[in-house]
């Protein structure tokens, strides 16, 4: 069974960067799709981006051009880089599958951008 921790949240000012980290206990090798989503107070949660097993990406509109997916499947960590934040980015950031799978839905890290 995968168990998926995530770290890397905090508190930042709009502008500033943060980098984010998927730890997987068990293996995700290069077969699986890997997401980041998030999910602001009273919205739903939403894909923000993912990688495929071969490093192909695809990012929301919203943070395109800001964010950064990325893995390392040796490590079985899966990364985003945030750069440029905004307060509308301030949510609790998860990563799972993508399509997501529901047991490997983890505790996420809070990132809050404000001044």
């Amino acid at each position: 069974q995968v168990q998926l921790v995530e770290s890397g949240g905090g508190l930042v000012q709009p502008g500033g960067s943060l980098r984010l980290s998927c730890a997987a206990s068990g293996r995700i090798n290069s077969i699986y799709t890997m997401g980041w989503y998030r999910q602001a107070p009273g919205k739903q949660r939403e894909l923000v981006a993912h990688i495929t097993g071969g490093g192909g990406t695809n990012y929301a509109d919203s943070v395109k051009g800001r964010f950064t997916v990325s893995r390392d499947n040796a490590k079985n960590t899966v990364y985003l880089q945030m750069n440029s934040l905004k307060p509308e980015d301030t949510a609790v950031y998860y990563c799972n599958a993508f399509p997501a799978y529901p047991p490997w839905w983890g505790q996420g890290t809070q990132v809050t951008v404000s001044s």
